[in-house]
């Protein structure tokens, strides 16, 4: 999760906090109308964020509105700007010519209606590697956006063989998740919270109401300048330590993020730590190993090491850039290798996650996973994110995961999400021979989640938890 989408978050706390109608609900809620909202949002899917700058590979672009409980609105007709930013072109799925003009500021775009709410579109990325941005524009709505990386034409795709296609056989426990990195920033503000009217700890409040599982984030040194939290160090191993003791203390698991960097690390952004800033690729590789190892030593010395570790956040366009762009994907193959190593060298029976933010988008995901595994790179689950802004429907997210499943036999997490609660974990839990092991959702305990109002009280939207824990955890007798 990056700047931007809290922004897109922010956005939609105050269309939430504008519409008294939906109060209380989120999106897989129905509000008391059971009618779509007005607009709020434009959504646009890209089904791939990593194409080949040949002047021919190309993907789907969908466009709708939502309302501010991401439900498309799908009697819509309107108009929509699309302008896109880098070397590329658009045309219509029925081949047929776009007509482009300029906007006052002298940026072109091209002008389209949706059609029974729905515009698709597709983008041929053009011959000159690197970054494209997309972005659909309609009114005064909050734009949807992507960032399109562009390889070079003589990117070497791989493909695994059988046997590089193992099942795990690690246990990994089903997972009903909260990433409550925020709290010791929430609660260093004052901010309490509280259930029924009593005051109570935030991680015990999860417990008590379904969750069992904590997701935490830790940077290198946030602390820095440039870094996530510079002067205060949140989400630096110190505070993990900290969080890691209340959460065992509380009785839950921990799945603990490597984010590789001082500062966010997402699909748009994999900057290294200042201190791993100019190393040599073998110097990093032997830094990402010991600094993996180390963060779990710590966590292991006090009785709290996780049971699960995530290497990398949302790393489909790679990590420690530009040396593991996945441009260079035999570079980014063996620094994947090398956090993996670090995690086994602790212990060689946690479960490793490897994290992409392609909840709906298929097709990208199943080019970086053929061309990991194809390179020797070996874990134990797949998680991806989905946020139906960024990564399409609930329909695509469950194609995505019964696809994943068949292709490469390792268990899946929806390990970051917010809209569609109920819905995320009914299709995780779905898969077949028990291989859905649950979801993660991202920041709780803010209110844009509407499991808790600006106060820090729980609203009743939080007791589908309980409901989901009964029927997804409970003990098989």
């Amino acid at each position: 999760m990056k700047l931007t989408r809290l922004i897109s978050f922010f956005a939609f706390v105050m269309a939430f906090a504008a519409n008294p109608i939906t109060a209380g609900a989120t999106a897989g809620e129905t509000n008391s109308n059971g009618k779509e909202g007005k607009p709020v949002s434009v959504m646009l899917t890209s089904y791939s964020t990593t194409l080949l700058a040949n002047g021919r590979d190309q993907t789907r672009l969908r466009i709708a509105l939502t309302d501010s409980l991401s439900r498309e609105i799908k009697s819509s007709c309107d108009s929509v700007r699309i302008y896109v930013s880098g070397d590329g072109k658009l045309k219509a799925t029925a081949g047929n010519i776009l007509v482009y003009r300029n906007d006052t500021a002298g940026n072109r775009y091209a002008a389209c209606c949706l059609s029974k709410g729905v515009l698709n579109l597709i983008f041929i990325a053009g011959t000159v590697p690197g970054k494209v941005k997309i972005e659909a524009r309609s009114g005064k709505l909050w734009p949807g956006s992507h960032e399109i990386h562009t390889l070079t034409a003589g990117f070497h795709l791989m493909k695994p063989k059988p046997d590089q296609l193992p099942r795990t056989t690690k246990r990994i426990d089903k997972m009903i998740g909260a990433d409550i990195s925020f709290l010791p920033e929430i609660e260093a503000r004052g901010s309490k919270f509280s259930d029924n009217g009593k005051e109570e700890d935030a991680i015990k409040l999860l417990k008590d109401n379904g969750f069992n599982y904590i997701r935490l984030r830790v940077f290198v040194n946030p602390a820095g300048k440039q870094g996530y939290s510079p002067g205060k160090g949140f989400c630096d191993l110190g505070h993990t330590l900290a969080m890691a003791r209340r959460i065992s203390e509380a009785g839950m698991k921990l799945l603990l993020d490597f984010h590789y960097s001082d500062y966010w690390a997402d699909p748009q952004q994999q900057f290294k730590p200042e201190a791993w800033a100019n190393l040599d690729f073998k110097t990093l590789k032997d830094s990402i190993k010991a600094y993996t190892s180390y963060v779990l030593l710590a966590l292991k010395k006090q009785g709290t090491i996780p049971a699960m570790v995530q290497v990398g956040n949302e790393i489909n366009h790679g990590i420690l850039w530009p040396d593991g762009h996945i441009g260079n994907p035999d570079q980014l193959a063996g620094l994947l290798k090398a956090g993996i190593e670090g995690v086994e060298a602790v212990d060689p029976k946690l479960p490793v996650m490897l994290h992409l933010a392609l909840g709906g988008q298929n097709e990208e995901a199943v080019f970086w996973l053929d061309n990991m595994t194809a390179r020797g790179v070996k874990f134990d689950i797949i998680g991806l994110s989905y946020y139906p802004r960024w990564h399409g429907t609930p329909e695509d997210l469950k194609f995505n995961l019964n696809d994943l499943l068949k292709r490469y036999h390792k268990p899946l997490n929806v390990v970051e999400y917010s809209d569609f609660k109920r819905e995320v974990h009914d299709i995780i839990f779905s898969l077949p021979d028990d291989m859905g092991k649950g979801a993660c959702i991202w920041e709780p305990l803010n209110s844009w989640s509407g499991l808790f109002d600006r106060g820090g009280a729980t609203t009743k939207l939080i007791n589908i938890y309980d409901e989901l824990n009964s029927k997804y955890l409970k003990p098989v007798k």
